[in-house]
């Protein structure tokens, strides 16, 4: 049996990780809220600004949201449509990640069979 050694930080603590990636960070931050500026996205994140455009871009160019200027702010649509990247989620929606941590659940464009 193998076990997974932690590595001790420079404060004595196990090493730090987390189940959701900074994509899923952001893409939560953005459906809470929409017209949020990227330096509160970053801050509520915990990355740098550059690193959260670089990942809105990514999110953008993958189909997970839109981008629409409204005066001098940008204001994002959600696709909750879109589907997990990796093979072992893409058949699910990203809308039920979003319905797990948002206020309100997401909107989709076709009501779900039940």
């Amino acid at each position: 049996m193998t076990t997974m050694a932690t590595t001790p930080g420079e404060d004595g603590s196990r090493r730090h990780w987390t189940f959701l990636t900074n994509h899923g960070h952001v893409l939560l931050a953005i459906a809470r809220n929409p017209t949020a500026r990227l330096r509160d996205v970053a801050d509520e994140v915990g990355v740098t600004e550059r690193a959260a455009q670089a990942i809105v871009a990514d999110l953008e160019a993958g189909g997970y949201l839109h981008r629409t200027r409204v005066g001098r702010r940008n204001e994002y649509t959600i696709n909750p449509n879109g589907r997990f990247r990796h093979p072992a989620e893409a058949d699910q929606q990203v809308g039920a990640l979003l319905d797990l941590f948002a206020d309100e659940p997401a909107a989709t464009d076709a009501t779900p069979e039940r």
